[in-house]
Parts: C-alpha cells; sequence; structure tokens
C-alpha cells in the first residue's frame, strides 16, 4: 500500500517567495499530466505564467498537495467566489497516471470536500481534459453535444465521487501562419455584413483608461452571454477598477495580451472583444482567452470580425509562433463555425461536471 501524505501549499506571492519551489514543482506535475491525457504538451505553462491567476484576490482558489516520499504526485484545486453565500466550489483533482487508483486522489478530493463544506458551499464543480481515443461506451453531454468515454480515469473518478456531466468543450488549434487570403476573404465577408455601424478598436497590454468600463461591462456578461449548460455560473462583480486590477495582474507574467474589440458607433459603447495571451518564447503557442459578443449585437459577424482581426495583429506584432489554442463549448456552434472556417481543428475535449450536496 502506498503511503502518501497531503498538505496544503500557501501560495508564494512572487517569484521566488516561500513557496516557490513547490510551486514550479507543481507546475511541472500539473503539466505533465495534462500533455498525458491531450497527447501534447503545447497547453503547459510555466510556474511564472501561472502565478498571476493564483494571486487574483477577485478569484481565490486554494491548493492541495499530494506527496510520495516528499515527491509531489498529484494536486487539488478548490476555487471559489469570495461572496460567502455563493454555494458554488470548483474542486478538480489531477494525479500522475502511475500513482492512480492508490487512494491519493480520493484523499485529495476529501480534503477539499471537507474545506468546502465549512466555507457553506453545496454545489461541486470540476473541469478536466479527457482522452477521447479509448474504445467502448460514450456518456453524451446533456446538451446533446459531445460526449466522453466511461473508461477514462477522470470520468470514472468523477462518476464514483458522485459528479454528473453537463458539458464538453473542445480544444481547437490553428496553425500558423494563416493564408493571408483566408484571412482577407473571411475579414471581408464579415465586414459587408457588420456594415458602417461596427468598427474594430484594438490595444497591447492594459485597457485604455477610458475603455475600462465597457470591458467590465462584457465581462459581467460573460456568465449569461456563454453557454454553460447546466453548470452553475453566477455573474461576476467586475468594474473598471478590477480591469485594472487584472492588469497589474497580467503585467506580473511574461506574457503580452492582445486585445481586439468592436465599438458600436451609434452608442460609443464596446459590444464584442477577443483576447490573445502571447508567451515570449515564439516556438510556444498562443493562447486564445475570453471572446464575447453581447446578445444583442449577434448576427452581425462580429465574431468573425474579431478573430480575423486579432490574429491579423498577432501576425503583424508577434510573428513566428506554431499554433493559436482556443476553448468553446461543443453546442457553441456559431463560434465553431466562425472557428473551422479560419482554420482551426480539434485537438482535445474537456468535460464539466457538477454535485449538489
Amino acid at each position: 500500500m502506498t503511503e502518501y501524505s497531503i498538505d496544503e501549499l500557501r501560495i508564494p506571492r512572487a517569484v521566488g517567495a516561500a513557496g516557490w519551489d513547490d510551486f514550479v514543482e507543481m507546475t511541472r506535475v500539473r503539466n505533465e499530466i495534462e500533455a498525458a491525457t491531450v497527447g501534447t504538451p503545447e497547453l503547459g505553462l510555466p510556474a511564472e505564467e501561472l502565478l498571476p491567476r493564483w494571486i487574483d484576490a477577485h478569484d481565490p482558489r486554494r491548493l492541495f498537495l499530494a506527496r510520495v516520499d516528499g515527491r509531489i504526485v498529484g494536486r487539488g484545486t478548490y476555487e471559489f467566489a469570495p461572496e460567502p453565500r455563493d454555494p458554488v466550489g470548483w474542486l478538480t483533482v489531477e494525479v500522475l497516471p502511475e500513482f492512480r487508483r492508490r487512494g491519493i486522489g480520493s484523499a485529495l478530493f476529501d480534503a477539499m470536500e471537507q474545506v468546502a463544506r465549512r466555507d457553506g458551499r453545496t454545489v461541486y464543480q470540476s473541469g478536466f481534459f479527457s482522452r477521447t481515443n479509448l474504445p467502448g461506451r460514450k456518456i453524451m453531454s446533456p446538451t446533446g453535444f459531445g460526449s466522453v468515454p466511461a473508461k477514462d480515469d477522470g470520468v470514472r473518478f468523477a462518476l464514483a465521487h458522485g459528479f454528473a456531466l453537463q458539458q464538453v468543450e473542445r480544444a481547437s488549434r490553428l496553425a500558423l501562419p494563416v493564408d493571408p487570403a483566408v484571412l482577407g476573404a473571411n475579414r471581408a465577408r464579415a465586414e459587408a455584413a457588420a456594415g458602417p455601424d461596427y468598427r474594430v478598436l484594438r490595444w497591447e497590454g492594459r485597457t485604455p483608461h477610458d475603455r475600462r468600463g465597457d470591458l467590465a461591462r462584457m465581462r459581467n456578461r460573460m456568465a449569461t452571454d456563454a453557454p454553460y449548460g447546466q453548470l452553475d455560473i453566477r455573474e461576476e462583480e467586475w468594474t473598471a477598477d478590477r480591469v485594472r486590477d487584472q492588469d497589474d495582474l497580467e503585467e506580473l507574467s511574461p506574457r503580452i495580451m492582445l486585445t481586439s474589440t468592436i465599438e458600436y458607433i451609434p452608442t460609443g459603447r464596446l459590444v464584442a472583444f477577443n483576447e490573445l495571451s502571447v508567451p515570449p518564447e515564439t516556438t510556444r503557442p498562443v493562447s486564445q482567452r475570453d471572446t464575447l459578443v453581447l446578445r444583442e449585437h449577434r448576427g452581425n459577424r462580429l465574431g468573425m470580425l474579431l478573430k480575423v482581426d486579432n490574429i491579423q495583429a498577432l501576425t503583424d506584432t508577434h510573428p513566428g509562433h506554431p499554433a493559436i489554442t482556443t476553448g468553446n463549448a461543443e453546442e457553441n456552434r456559431y463560434m465553431l463555425d466562425v472557428n473551422e472556417a479560419v482554420g482551426f481543428v480539434a485537438m482535445a475535449y474537456e468535460s464539466a461536471w457538477k454535485k449538489v450536496v
């Protein structure tokens, strides 16, 4: 029987601060687990890029580590809203393949569940990549789009701990560079559909002061205007000050953010945005972050206009990266159509789960 220990890591407040060595090792384990499931290391992140999201006061989280003979072999992440009355906690467990089926994952989950119960959380949600090439029975998403194999380790673990599948998300990859003719043709069609009432604005790095309020308004709508199946996703409290705080955190990372937005000229307000997070090494892929078109402005091909504009911005200012990766709910056919028209292809699938206690 494997002897192991579970402990909580106090998140380092800066690179090199107390707990940094364990944070770096945890990141290596995270990346190794993800690469083993997805089949590529392209989605991995170094600790320096991962740290800012762990010290965001607006998005608190706690980290639990499993060790065997002092070696980190797994981790549990517990994410929760700052509002104590919010019932939702996100509990995710990851264990290196060679250390599974020894009770380590269950011990991590039990440790986090005890904390979540003390916090008054009664809805547990989780998300993880699944191996999709396994034979046998598939579990269909209740959205009617996508499935996961019943034999996948993560799926088996979630079902054993009382979770039910809620949604399947597709991770897609766009090989770079994109044929300029493809970008140009898609942009021309999108601009024709959008008409003269919309114009594209873009920036690199920090959000312009006079646009923070618009970006906060759109981020508040992420919970209501994006598809989440039956997951319990609540509208967050974004303000111009929180956008500023987020920009401060982004500047702690060596990555650079490229943002394309669309202004509705009659009101002067931003109604859509797309983000590309660019790593410093050109050998690594770019990650698309959030994309949103406000519901009342859909049907004008603004999603396509955003997509091709930011790809062009990346080509012009930060060329040489091998690909862009992104994720979309399988039922989000509009955005998948946009992605496929540009050249994105599926590379992995992530499933989302819920348990009510």
